[in-house]
């Protein structure tokens, strides 16, 4: 019997403009053009696809948030810029968040199933409910739901994309020339999905796509978060800035995976690492401060004020600070969680606790050489606290540069890491299986339909 294959890091380049970091635009060799510029990413793409990186990861916050002169924001559509990006790239995943609060699952549906396709396989939606409640008016909203109705919408969205990405049966597709029938429709099921949010019919227009379904992210550490990433995520992107919270996120995602009947070997949890590399861990230490000391207190007060809900403008920046716990739950109340045990754990003054948040914004931060940052990533790994990492390079394209020139050798060297892609979807890269489709009703499309 063949030896079983070692278990292996996955990584994920999350890419971000021209940088995680809140001050990465000011630093001297930032081209601040590259936000909105597609040759930019392409660049990126390319890096991380040289590297053999998993997936290249983009966010979405459509709104323009307060202080917006302070830094740029993810000025671009991350499903559009994606969807460019697979044309220059062959192998490496792609995955784009959106908001199961402020999209239809028809609409979703359609245009992730079509991605698939054009990528032959490299699809992945990173499921949102979007916490920033500003986002509301913009889509005609009056007011922004409340996590547990957000959360109630979201799993019913999920139910209604699986239904229709799975409305089609592999072989529905006949392309019988002599005889005329392009597709059986006996073999295209319609989904007739009525709950408390949505009305469907059914089915997708797109055929059964090359992964069966994209490859499903979930983002977000909060109970009705977990328990959504439980049911039907397949990787997990959190926040987790200290090891052993990190193992007890990690344990209570696995087992409550288990307990919904599914395999946690097959739910990947994927921390996000922000990372300074330096020749010696003095040089990293000075890069960090580089970066810090280009911080705007304007902007880290505000973003600490839409975690916490609490105005910290009029406290001196010099003084020690508190963050109070919250009690009840509420937007962003897994980030709060992690500002507040900051300042519980730590004597933290404001103007430290501002710097500490600017690059990871409650992610972990390594800093040091090469071989420390990669003892970091190997120690999480092989100690129940994560199945690989989301990338947050501070600076881009520089910090992942680093990263892929300066680490990845040393986690290959351990056997930790792929030199060469071994198959061509994401979920081959992540070892994740392809969905089987069950027929959802005894009668396909044709027989509903007359």
């Amino acid at each position: 019997m063949p030896a079983a294959k070692r278990r292996q890091i996955h990584l994920n380049a999350f890419l971000r403009n021209v940088g995680q970091h809140e001050a990465a635009w000011r630093l001297p060799e930032t081209d601040v053009s590259a936000v909105t510029d597609i040759e930019h990413y392409r660049r990126l793409a390319r890096l991380a696809e040289k590297a053999k990186l998993d997936a290249i990861f983009f966010a979405d916050h459509p709104v323009l948030k307060d202080r917006s002169q302070d830094r740029p924001w993810d000025s671009l559509d991350p499903f559009t810029l994606i969807a460019a990006l697979s044309g220059v790239t062959e192998r490496i995943g792609l995955v784009a968040t959106a908001s199961t609060t402020y999209n239809d699952p028809y609409g979703i549906a359609r245009r992730f199933a079509t991605l698939d396709h054009v990528s032959r396989g490299r699809a992945a939606w990173n499921v949102v409910t979007t916490a920033n409640a500003e986002a509301a008016a913009n889509f005609g909203f009056e007011h922004h739901p409340d996590p547990d109705a957000r959360y109630g919408r979201a799993a019913e969205f999920l139910d209604v994309a699986f239904g229709l990405w799975d409305s089609w049966n592999d072989d529905a597709i006949v392309g019988d020339k002599a005889g005329g029938v392009f597709v059986d429709p006996d073999r295209i099921d319609r989904l007739d999905h009525a709950g408390p949010h949505f009305r469907v019919a059914g089915p997708l227009e797109i055929p059964r796509s090359p992964q069966g379904r994209p490859v499903i992210f979930q983002a977000g550490s909060s109970e009705p978060g977990k328990e959504l990433a439980a049911r039907y995520a397949e990787a997990i992107f959190t926040a987790q800035p200290v090891l052993d919270e990190a193992q007890g996120f990690y344990a209570d995602i696995k087992s409550r995976v288990r307990a919904h009947g599914r395999d946690p070997d097959k739910v990947l949890i994927l921390p996000g690492l922000s990372f300074f590399i330096g020749g010696t861990e003095a040089e990293a230490r000075a890069l960090q401060d580089t970066f810090e000391n280009l911080t705007l207190p304007t902007y880290g007060l505000a973003q600490l004020a839409r975690i916490t809900g609490i105005d910290f403008s009029n406290h001196d920046l010099d003084a020690v600070v508190r963050v109070p716990a919250r009690e009840q739950g509420g937007n962003q109340k897994s980030r709060h969680d992690l500002v507040h045990h900051l300042t519980a754990t730590e004597t933290l003054t404001l103007r430290q606790l501002l710097r500490r948040l600017s690059a990871g914004r409650g992610h972990r931060i390594a800093t040091g050489t090469p071989e420390q940052v990669a003892a970091t990533i190997v120690e999480w790994f092989g100690n129940g606290a994560a199945d690989g990492f989301n990338l947050i390079p501070p600076a881009l394209p520089s910090s992942l540069e680093s990263f892929v020139t300066e680490v990845l050798p040393i986690l290959r060297s351990q056997g930790l890491f792929r030199e060469d892609y071994e198959g061509t979807t994401l979920r081959e890269h992540l070892g994740l299986d392809r969905p089987s489709k069950a027929r959802r009703v005894a009668a396909g499309f044709a027989a509903a339909a007359e």
